[in-house]
């Protein structure tokens, strides 16, 4: 099943920002997106016609990093040549990574955007490689072959077609709370636990959303003026629609996620 055949999975995101034209063109002149649209208070970034990422403006929000909220916004790439040639393009831009890792079933790449939201760009390995143990993946996060995907680097444009946000990871303030809404709101599997995270899909797919502890253990409900992410919107086919008891929630710190047809 191909990441577009899931019953759920992430449609867009959304982030509250001080600076719009500065973080909006990191996304456009780093990341690769397109700009759709924007109205001096906001800005749409995608592929094509699809919106993958929308930005709000809000000069008085203040950045809350311990926060429940944004662990990194995942946008997968549609094999690993892109991976190469984004990789190709950071290096000579000399754009600042967080890290690189190995996760088995994908390959990615870590990043910040200038108001400290986290990045992920991915490719996902090819699924008969992916090794299940039950109803869970096996996961892990090991060195990357950095040099290997900078030799098979070529020139970088714009990000392809085919871009999609693949996942969400989200900071939250218990893994088993995170467990509950995952499950039983919004109707998801549990693929994956390990190290303070669990890792959720539909599909099959290895995960559409996570949640982990690593800077956020015990945290509270958000704060109200806060930077980064605003809400998730998911898509769903009819029969993953009608399932759901609703079609907008929050999870116990507030995140917001809202769920459109497909």
């Amino acid at each position: 099943m191909a990441i577009s055949d899931a019953p759920i999975q992430i449609s867009k995101v959304l982030l509250t920002v001080n600076d719009l034209a500065k973080v909006g063109d990191y996304y456009e002149k780093i990341i690769g997106l397109h700009p759709l649209s924007g109205d001096g208070e906001t800005r749409v970034l995608g592929i094509g016609a699809k919106p993958l990422l929308e930005l709000r403006r809000d000069t008085a929000a203040r950045a809350r990093p311990n926060e429940a909220g944004l662990f990194h916004t995942a946008f997968l790439l549609p094999d690993r040549q892109a991976l190469a040639d984004w990789l190709h393009h950071i290096a000579v831009n000399r754009i600042a990574l967080d890290g690189a890792s190995d996760h088995l079933v994908s390959e990615a790449i870590y990043l910040r955007d200038p108001e400290g939201n986290g990045i992920e760009i991915y490719a996902d390995r090819p699924r008969d490689q992916w090794t299940w143990i039950g109803d869970e993946v096996q996961m892990d996060t090991i060195r990357l072959d950095v040099q290997a995907l900078l030799d098979q680097g070529r020139a970088w444009q714009a990000a392809p077609d085919g871009t999609v946000v693949g996942h969400v990871h989200l900071q939250v303030g218990d893994v088993g709370q995170a467990e509950g809404f995952m499950l039983n709101d919004l109707n998801m599997d549990r693929t994956s636990h390990r190290f303070g995270a669990s890792f959720f899909s539909t599909g099959g797919y290895h995960h559409h959303l996570a949640g982990n502890i690593w800077n956020s253990r015990g945290a509270r409900k958000r704060s109200a003026n806060a930077t980064g992410l605003a809400e998730v919107v998911l898509e769903a086919d009819a029969d993953a629609l009608a399932k759901l008891k609703a079609h907008e929630f929050a999870d116990p710190w507030g995140t917001q996620f809202r769920v459109v047809a497909k």
